[in-house]
C-alpha cells in the first residue's frame, strides 16, 4: 500500500474499445488499485473503460501505464489535474452495460463520433452564428457554468438526451435547417456517444470539443475564453475554473446538488437516482 500523498494527482480517463471479458479486467484492476493505494472509480463494459482516479504521482502513472496495455487502449484519453486532499473516499471498480449510459445500443463511438476540435478551433466554430452549440450535460452541471450561447437541454440524466435531441432535430427539419452542430461535455466521453447519435440521425457536420471542458479550461487563456462560470466535476472539488483551479462551490448534504459556498440554496430534497445524492 502506498503512503498517503500530500498532493494528489487526479486522472480522468476514457477509451472506447472492445473488451471480450470486462469482468476479468475489472478483477485485475481492483487488485492493482489496492496495491497502488489509489482512490476513485473505474467503470468497465464491453465497449471500454471510463473513470477518474487519484493518488500519488507514481501510483497514477503506473495505473495509467497499465490501462494503456488493455486491448485497444494505447491512445486512451487522459486528463490530469491536482488536489490538496483525497478527492474520493475509496476506490471502486465496476462492470456495467455501458461506460456512459445513453441507452442507444446500436452506436459505435469508436467509428461514428463527430469531428474532434482543439480549443482554438472550437472557439472559431462556436463564434459562427450559424453553428448550433449544445451542452450535453445535465441541468445541475449546466447551472454551474457553460459556453456562451450554448443550448441547455435541461436533462436530468444522460438517458434523456436521445429523446430531447429527436424532438430538437424534428424542429430543425421543420425549419428546413441542417446546421453545423457543436457539442461538449465535461471530459469528452458523453460527446463521443452523443455526436455518434446525432450523425446517426442524419446530421453531417457534427463536432465536439476534444478533451471536453476540462482540457479547454486547462489550455485556453482566460482572456480568450468563451466559457462562463465554473465546471462541475464529480469529486470533492465540486467545480473547477480556468487552470483547473478549484472553484467556490460546495455540495448540499441533503440533495447532493452543487451551490456556491455561503450562498442561499433552494434544496429540492434527495431525489435518489436522478440528481447527484448522498452515497
Amino acid at each position: 500500500m502506498s503512503a498517503i500523498p500530500s498532493i494528489y494527482t487526479v486522472a480522468a480517463l476514457y477509451c472506447f474499445a472492445r473488451f471480450p471479458d470486462p469482468q476479468a479486467l475489472a478483477a485485475d484492476l481492483r487488485a492493482r488499485c489496492a496495491d497502488l493505494g489509489t482512490c476513485g472509480t473505474l467503470i468497465l463494459a464491453g465497449e471500454g473503460i471510463n473513470g477518474t482516479v487519484a493518488g500519488d504521482a507514481g501510483a497514477i502513472m503506473a495505473l495509467i501505464g497499465h490501462i494503456r496495455t488493455l486491448p485497444g487502449c494505447t491512445d486512451a484519453d487522459v486528463k490530469y489535474s491536482w488536489a490538496d486532499a483525497a478527492p474520493f473516499a475509496r476506490m471502486k471498480v465496476k462492470v456495467k452495460a455501458e461506460i456512459v449510459t445513453l441507452g442507444v445500443g446500436d452506436l459505435d463511438p469508436a467509428t461514428q463520433a463527430g469531428t474532434h476540435l482543439d480549443p482554438a478551433d472550437w472557439n472559431a466554430l462556436i463564434a459562427d452564428p450559424d453553428t448550433v452549440v449544445i451542452d450535453t450535460r445535465n441541468a445541475y452541471e449546466v447551472a454551474v457554468g457553460t459556453f456562451q450561447g450554448a443550448i441547455d437541454p435541461e436533462t436530468r440524466s444522460f438517458r434523456e438526451f436521445p429523446d430531447w435531441f429527436d424532438a430538437f432535430a424534428a424542429d430543425l427539419k421543420a425549419q428546413g435547417r441542417s446546421p453545423k452542430i457543436a457539442m461538449f461535455c465535461t471530459g469528452g466521453i458523453r460527446c463521443e456517444k452523443s455526436t455518434a447519435l446525432v450523425k446517426a440521425r442524419g446530421f453531417a457536420d457534427v463536432y465536439h470539443l476534444k478533451g471536453g471542458i476540462l482540457r479547454y479550461l486547462e489550455e485556453m487563456p482566460e482572456a480568450d475564453s468563451r466559457w462562463q462560470g465554473d465546471c462541475y466535476v464529480f469529486d470533492e472539488r465540486v467545480a473547477v475554473g480556468h487552470g483547473l483551479q478549484a472553484g467556490d462551490y460546495v455540495t448540499c448534504r441533503d440533495c447532493g446538488l452543487p451551490h456556491l459556498r455561503d450562498a442561499a440554496h433552494d434544496c429540492p430534497g434527495d431525489e435518489s437516482g436522478v440528481w447527484p445524492h448522498r452515497g
